[in-house]
Protein backbone atom coordinates (compact mmCIF):
# COMPACT_ATOMS: atom_id res chain seq x y z
CA UNK A 1 0.00 0.00 0.00
CA UNK A 2 1.35 3.32 -1.28
CA UNK A 3 1.42 5.85 1.27
CA UNK A 4 2.60 9.51 1.87
CA UNK A 5 3.52 11.50 5.18
CA UNK A 6 3.96 15.12 5.24
CA UNK A 7 5.84 16.85 8.11
CA UNK A 8 7.42 20.45 8.83
CA UNK A 9 4.75 22.48 9.02
CA UNK A 10 3.83 25.17 12.05
CA UNK A 11 3.59 28.81 13.02
CA UNK A 12 6.07 31.32 10.85
CA UNK A 13 6.04 35.23 10.71
CA UNK A 14 5.62 36.56 6.75
CA UNK A 15 9.30 37.01 5.38
CA UNK A 16 10.22 33.76 7.19
CA UNK A 17 10.97 29.54 5.94
CA UNK A 18 9.95 26.80 6.44
CA UNK A 19 10.56 23.23 4.79
CA UNK A 20 8.37 20.59 4.10
CA UNK A 21 8.78 17.39 3.75
CA UNK A 22 6.72 14.02 2.10
CA UNK A 23 8.09 10.79 2.95
CA UNK A 24 7.06 7.79 0.68
CA UNK A 25 6.49 4.59 0.91
CA UNK A 26 4.85 1.39 -0.96
CA UNK A 27 6.29 1.68 -4.31
CA UNK A 28 9.30 2.71 -6.68
CA UNK A 29 9.19 6.75 -5.52
CA UNK A 30 11.54 7.82 -8.36
CA UNK A 31 9.30 6.58 -11.61
CA UNK A 32 6.65 9.01 -10.59
CA UNK A 33 6.16 12.63 -10.66
CA UNK A 34 5.54 14.05 -7.19
CA UNK A 35 3.46 17.38 -6.65
CA UNK A 36 2.52 19.49 -3.83
CA UNK A 37 -1.04 21.00 -3.30
CA UNK A 38 -2.59 23.44 -0.49
CA UNK A 39 -5.78 24.38 0.39
CA UNK A 40 -6.73 27.16 2.28
CA UNK A 41 -10.10 27.58 4.22
CA UNK A 42 -12.75 28.33 1.83
CA UNK A 43 -11.17 27.92 -1.10
CA UNK A 44 -10.62 25.27 -3.48
CA UNK A 45 -7.51 22.62 -3.49
CA UNK A 46 -5.25 24.58 -5.32
CA UNK A 47 -1.78 23.41 -7.22
CA UNK A 48 2.03 24.42 -5.33
CA UNK A 49 4.35 23.03 -7.64
CA UNK A 50 5.90 19.44 -8.49
CA UNK A 51 8.73 17.56 -9.46
CA UNK A 52 9.02 15.05 -12.47
CA UNK A 53 11.03 11.83 -12.48
CA UNK A 54 14.23 13.48 -13.89
CA UNK A 55 13.96 16.07 -11.13
CA UNK A 56 12.97 19.33 -13.45
CA UNK A 57 10.28 21.38 -11.62
CA UNK A 58 7.23 23.23 -12.15
CA UNK A 59 5.70 26.04 -9.96
CA UNK A 60 2.36 27.84 -9.82
CA UNK A 61 2.54 31.62 -10.58
CA UNK A 62 1.78 32.80 -7.34
CA UNK A 63 5.25 30.65 -5.61
CA UNK A 64 7.42 31.01 -8.40
CA UNK A 65 10.91 32.46 -7.21
CA UNK A 66 9.86 31.65 -3.59
CA UNK A 67 9.10 28.30 -3.40
CA UNK A 68 11.63 25.13 -4.49
CA UNK A 69 10.84 21.36 -4.73
CA UNK A 70 14.22 18.67 -4.44
CA UNK A 71 13.56 15.11 -4.09
CA UNK A 72 16.22 12.47 -2.69
CA UNK A 73 14.82 9.23 -4.40
CA UNK A 74 17.03 7.35 -1.97
CA UNK A 75 15.28 8.11 0.93
CA UNK A 76 12.26 8.66 -1.54
CA UNK A 77 11.28 11.64 0.19
CA UNK A 78 10.53 14.83 -1.37
CA UNK A 79 10.93 18.26 -0.36
CA UNK A 80 9.30 21.73 0.06
CA UNK A 81 11.32 24.42 0.52
CA UNK A 82 9.22 27.56 1.03
CA UNK A 83 10.64 31.08 1.29
CA UNK A 84 9.36 35.04 1.74
CA UNK A 85 6.34 33.31 3.23
CA UNK A 86 3.48 35.68 2.69
CA UNK A 87 0.15 35.33 4.68
CA UNK A 88 -1.65 34.40 1.66
CA UNK A 89 0.33 30.89 1.91
CA UNK A 90 -0.84 29.93 5.17
CA UNK A 91 -3.31 26.51 4.10
CA UNK A 92 -2.97 22.79 4.34
CA UNK A 93 -0.25 21.60 2.12
CA UNK A 94 -0.37 17.82 0.39
CA UNK A 95 1.96 16.28 -1.22
CA UNK A 96 1.09 13.78 -4.02
CA UNK A 97 1.98 10.48 -6.13
CA UNK A 98 1.62 11.33 -9.97
CA UNK A 99 0.31 8.85 -12.12
CA UNK A 100 2.70 9.37 -14.74
CA UNK A 101 6.68 10.58 -15.36
CA UNK A 102 5.75 14.28 -15.77
CA UNK A 103 3.91 17.09 -13.43
CA UNK A 104 0.98 18.25 -13.70
CA UNK A 105 -1.86 20.94 -12.23
CA UNK A 106 -4.27 19.22 -12.42
CA UNK A 107 -5.19 16.60 -9.14
CA UNK A 108 -6.89 14.20 -10.99
CA UNK A 109 -3.36 13.27 -12.22
CA UNK A 110 -1.90 12.31 -8.81
CA UNK A 111 -3.48 9.02 -6.90
CA UNK A 112 -2.16 9.01 -3.46
CA UNK A 113 -2.31 12.13 -1.22
CA UNK A 114 -0.97 12.53 2.56
CA UNK A 115 -3.18 13.91 5.01
CA UNK A 116 -1.88 17.00 4.97
CA UNK A 117 0.17 19.79 7.00
CA UNK A 118 -0.66 22.88 8.40
CA UNK A 119 1.19 26.57 7.11
CA UNK A 120 0.23 29.14 8.88
CA UNK A 121 1.75 32.76 8.29
CA UNK A 122 1.31 35.57 10.77
CA UNK A 123 1.83 38.80 9.68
Amino acid sequence: QVQLVESGGGVVQAGGSLRLSCAASGRTFSNYAMGWFRQAPGKEREFVGGINWSGSTHFADSVKGRFTISRDNAKNTVYLQMNSLKPGDTAVYYCAAGTSLFVYSDSSRYDTWGQGTQVTVSS
